[in-house]
């Protein structure tokens, strides 16, 4: 009787040790997958103005306003954000960027740009309620920048120069555009390549 206690007592601490090997070794597998899997930032189409030149400088018309002025000397950072009435990613991400709008209104404002018929982006406003941002329709604007896909994001530092832009799906992209400006790198992807 005595040894069976003994023989199940040894048992359990040789399964006990195995327990703790692979909770260690799944640990490891983790911070591996960790670093392969680095968070992925705005997609950064290399086409427009590239992040550290200079931004184009527009003054243009606001749907919801006075005239905005893009480029250039300003008091805060700019996020340009180009959207669509008929993008339904774009509708997803708007409460985003009302909410980064008013956590970063210390240092950044926010512009909308888009282009197509007033009427359309007019009802577009008002049932996203969207009156409190610039709202500017310029094909000029979005040609400069080279847009192809939407929600795209521009962001335009104090100094007037590009910061940041790239394809933006999610809070995430979205804030991966306010973290290079503030590692002062182009894309959160050339930070991770830097520290590699």
């Amino acid at each position: 009787m005595n040894e069976a206690l003994i023989i199940s007592n040894a048992i359990q601490w040789i399964v006990l040790l195995a327990v703790v090997l692979g909770l260690v070794a799944l640990a490891r597998q983790v911070g591996i997958l960790f670093e392969r899997i680095a968070p992925m930032g705005a997609l950064m189409l290399d086409t427009g103005p590239k992040a550290g030149e200079m931004a184009p400088v527009f003054t243009l018309p606001t749907l919801t306003g006075p005239e905005v002025a893009l480029g250039g000397r300003q008091a805060r950072s700019t996020l340009l954000f180009f959207v669509s009435p008929t993008c339904p990613v774009c509708k997803k991400l708007l409460p985003i960027v009302k909410s980064a709008s008013r956590s970063e209104a210390a240092w950044m404002r926010v512009v909308l740009a888009s282009d197509g018929e007033e009427p359309e982006h007019r009802a577009f406003i008002n049932k996203s309620e969207l009156g409190a941002f610039p709202y500017v329709l310029s094909q000029e604007l979005g040609m400069t920048y080279r847009i192809a896909k939407l929600p795209y994001a521009v962001l335009i530092d104090e100094s007037g120069r590009v910061r940041a832009k790239g394809l933006v799906n999610s809070r995430e992209q979205l804030e991966s555009l306010f973290t290079a400006k503030e590692l002062t790198v182009a894309s959160v992807q050339d930070y991770i390549e830097q520290k590699a």
